[in-house]
């Protein structure tokens, strides 16, 4: 299987989740499930149902979270040396020709992609169209709306 690129800020947060559903979601829901035992007949009980579906959900994530750092290269967006070229984890800073509109984006992993912090997938439209340029260039990101075009002002690794 390939390995799917994650910043190490991603891969970290992730790890965070997961310690967080170990720790402390999955003792609270079997807690729960205990309890709801000992209120007596099972197929009548809501609370008991709840807990187990909780759990599923809990159990699932965890999978879901362990599947996704296994398959995980972790990279170092601080120590890359791209000689300027936007690349995996690079920050640009655009603004779009046509509207005078600045817009700063960091290219990311799938899982980590969060349009309203900024960080675009590295398979979107966008990061497609900037990795391989440099500081000055133009992009023309495909659209649904026609073709837009990006001035790149600066490219940061941090």
């Amino acid at each position: 299987m390939n390995k799917v690129p994650m910043t190490l800020v991603g891969a970290q947060s992730l790890r965070d989740e997961l310690h967080e559903l170990k720790t402390v979601k999955r003792p609270r829901v079997i807690a729960a499930i205990a309890e709801a035992r000992a209120h007596g007949d099972l197929k009548e009980n809501a609370e008991y149902h709840a807990a187990r579906e909780q759990q599923s959900f809990i159990e699932g994530r965890i999978a879901d979270i362990n599947f996704k750092l296994s398959n995980a290269q972790e990279i170092d967006v601080a120590r890359l040396s791209t000689n300027g070229k936007i690349v995996f984890g690079a920050t640009v800073d655009l603004i779009n020709e046509e509207t005078g509109d600045e817009v700063t984006y960091q290219i990311v992993g799938v899982d980590e992609a969060d349009i309203k912090q900024g960080r675009i997938s590295v398979s979107s439209p966008i990061a497609r169209a900037l990795i391989g340029n440099e500081e000055g260039d133009v992009a023309s990101v495909k659209a649904p709306g026609g073709i837009i075009e990006y001035e790149i002002l600066s490219v940061k690794y941090v």
